[in-house]
């Protein structure tokens, strides 16, 4: 055909045919087996992207049918077809405090239930795309949209077989990423590099809409069973979970997504007697991967809607029963983890409590009538920062700082900016660490050729590893911009020397004579100091024992209270979304305005989680719903008075007492507006997304 250069298969790939990703089993491009619906085949390679879409379907791929296994209960069953060693278990962790067994069997009372929660679809703006670009001595070069530029890094080197010290991954503006272009760029990536290789040309592959959504990792659906019993009071004294996840057809990262789920799984809550189990199981439907919140989301809507099973039971009410149990400063957490500062959670129920009036608004269900009635509805929610105990050795992160002459900042790091408002709060950083003004600060795109590896732009900890990263390259360039500063205000040390907000100037005069910071740049060029630096943190230690889950599992934990609004047409089951009111410790807010935004964004995310979004599959594993006129998320319209709430317990080890959180701000909407419907209508929902017929009680 016209402008077709070829069609590319598996025995094609010039390095290796495995995305490198935790356990390495996911093809570039299938071989022998298909094993889900949207699993790239081939790569039809032409002149433009017209004629590779002429061209497609003219490639007649040999298929033979299989019955395809599609949910957790078929993947388990002891006669489903292996998708995954011997019982297609991707992964599987164990978490052991006290002998909950035992424990549950005293309990004043036991209270055991099912929730599931559904598949949910980034929605980014801009699809999945690259560009890789030959260059000289078989080097490659690759532009694309993507968090994770180090893991694209490792795939194109994989890929194209080629060292990488012969590989740059140049991370382009990137308009949200949420978790999705975590793991999938790599395999995007692969593709244009194996084209660009063999063709010895740029290649670009960018997805259509339709495209991205059925290839594309979406967050796991789960399968979660708690079993909890309290005392008199409702003090929780054992709890038995067990956490399954729908991993689909490759791990990718569901081993790591599980493992977070799994330490969080009861929520911020005091117990001295849990078990919790967690398997990650595969399936023939698209993989899941990372999403914000990462496998916590899920167990945080069944902890929580427990919670307030247990509080209805009890007659207790939902925030006083939360109160008794949460996590407090001298807390152990399910793996005995001793909270021992910046823990702000107490703080954020109390607030979130006043500023929603709940005290006004909370009335039983059993006691409300008419055909319109309003409800309100809690959640609480804890957030490990960074990798933790599992993912430690990617825990680390590189900057460089370089100071121009003309008093301008170039700034490199190792995370990304993708929408969440990253290079704005690291140049504050930088620039209250050097001394010179926020408006001289440039960090760039992050770009693999300035920094060496410095993990995964995830896990709310840009601001954490990042920041920490800079203010330690700044710190080795005070020296000498003081040094400089010193020689121009004729300073007899530079220790008589202050530089702040783009001004030097003697501390014992603060208001007398001053240099500008472009001033004492170029002295330090003329003294011929050294103006560049490199910054690497690595995050504080955490450790986890494998047998039975125990150890400080991460450094430090973000808290949040979520108060739903909800009014509920009683002959319908249409409900409205009124009010979230959002109070979150995130340890200093650097830059309080897009503090707000995250959360503000965040919760509408989480609100589309729990109300509207959804993935369906037909009887052969064919997605029903791959564009956004049928995969329904909430608008604008939709969009609730969002009230978003700063708590500052300071961390002292975050830059400036931050932790991190932008994860956060999704996590507990769902439960807290299925509690408010509960409230609302005595009816209690246990598997999201909350629809009109499950309010009425009609199957779907």
């Amino acid at each position: 055909m016209p402008g077709v250069l070829g069609v590319v298969t598996c025995d094609m790939i010039p390095g290796k045919n495995a995305v490198p990703l935790v356990m390495f089993d996911e093809p570039f491009l299938a071989k022998d087996y298909v094993r889900f619906h949207g699993e790239p085949v081939a790569l039809v390679v032409a002149e433009s992207y017209e004629q590779a879409a002429m061209a497609a379907p003219f490639v007649k791929v040999e298929v033979e049918p299989l019955k395809p296994i599609l949910n957790i209960k078929e993947a388990l069953d002891e006669n489903a077809p292996k998708l995954h060693g011997t019982d297609n278990i991707f992964s599987r962790y164990n978490v052991e405090k006290g002998n909950a067994e035992e424990a549950i069997k005293k309990a004043a009372h036991v209270f055991e239930k099912e929730y599931t929660t559904p598949y949910q679809e980034h929605a980014y703006l801009e699809t999945n795309g690259a560009i890789a670009v030959p260059g000289i001595e078989d080097s490659i070069t690759v532009y694309g949209s993507m968090q994770c530029p180090f893991y694209v890094h490792d795939a194109v080197a994989a890929a194209a077989g080629i060292d990488k010290n012969k590989v740059r991954v140049v991370q382009t503006t990137t308009g949200g990423g949420f978790g999705g272009k975590e793991d999938f760029p790599s395999v995007v990536a692969g593709h244009a590099t194996i084209v660009a290789k063999l063709f010895n040309r740029p290649a670009k592959l960018i997805y259509k809409r339709e495209e991205d959504i059925i290839s594309s990792s979406k967050r796991h659906p789960s399968l979660v069973k708690m079993k909890v019993g309290t005392d008199e009071n409702g003090k929780i004294v054992a709890a038995i979970i067990e956490y399954y996840t729908d991993g689909g057809a490759y791990s990718t990262l569901t081993p790591i997504v599980l493992w977070r789920g799994t330490v969080h799984a009861l929520g911020p809550y005091e117990c001295d007697h849990i078990h919790i189990k967690s398997f990650g199981v595969a399936t023939n439907k698209v993989p899941c991967g990372a999403y914000r919140g990462f496998g916590s989301p899920q167990t945080v809507f069944a902890a929580e809607s427990l919670l307030d099973e247990i509080a209805e039971a009890l007659n207790i009410n939902p925030i006083e029963i939360r109160k008794l149990n949460c996590y407090k400063l001298g807390s152990r957490t399910a793996t005995n983890q001793l909270i021992d500062q910046s823990c702000g959670l107490i703080e954020t129920i109390e607030k979130a409590q006043e500023k929603s009036k709940w005290a006004d608004k909370w009335v039983s269900p059993n006691a409300k009538t008419g055909n319109i009635r309003k409800g309100i509805g809690i959640s609480l929610v804890y957030y490990g920062v960074g990798l933790g105990a599992g993912g430690k050795k990617l825990d680390r992160c590189g900057s460089s700082i370089t100071i121009m002459r003309d008093g301008s900042v170039h700034c490199a790091v190792g995370n990304v900016e993708m929408g969440q408002g990253a290079r704005t709060v690291l140049a504050q950083i930088a620039a209250d660490a050097l001394g010179a003004d926020f408006s001289c600060v440039n960090v760039v795109e992050t770009d693999t050729a300035l920094v060496p590896d410095s993990g995964p732009t995830v896990a709310s900890r840009t601001t954490f590893m990042s920041g920490n990263a800079l203010m330690l390259a700044a710190k080795q360039l005070r020296p000498s911009l003081l040094t400089a500063a010193a020689e121009l205000l004729g300073a007899a040390s530079p220790d008589d020397v202050e530089i702040f907000e783009g001004k030097a100037y003697l501390k014992a005069d603060k208001n007398g004579r001053s240099e500008t910071f472009k001033d004492v740049c170029n002295k330090l060029y003329d003294e011929r100091l050294m103006p560049s630096a490199f910054g690497w943190f690595k995050a504080p230690d955490s450790n986890y024992n494998q047998a039975d889950g125990q150890g400080n599992t991460y450094f430090v934990y973000s808290y949040c209270t979520n108060i739903a609004e909800v009014e509920v047409d009683m002959d319908t089951g249409e409900y409205k979304v009124l009010k979230i009111t959002s109070a979150h410790d995130m340890g200093k807010a650097i830059n309080p305005q897009q503090v707000e935004g995250q959360i503000e964004g965040g919760t509408l995310q989480g609100m589309g989680y729990g109300t509207t979004e959804e993935i369906r599959h037909d009887a052969k594993g064919k997605m029903l719903n791959n564009a956004f006129s049928t995969y329904i998320l909430p608008t604008f319209v939709d969009a609730p008075e969002i009230d978003p709430i700063i708590v500052e317990h300071a961390y002292d080890k975050g830059p400036y007492g931050a932790k991190g959180f932008g994860e956060v701000p999704l996590m507990g909407v769902a439960p807290a507006i299925v509690n408010a419907i509960h409230n609302a209508t005595g009816k209690r929902i246990r598997s999201i997304p909350v629809k009109p017929e499950k309010i009425l009680g009609l199957d779907e």
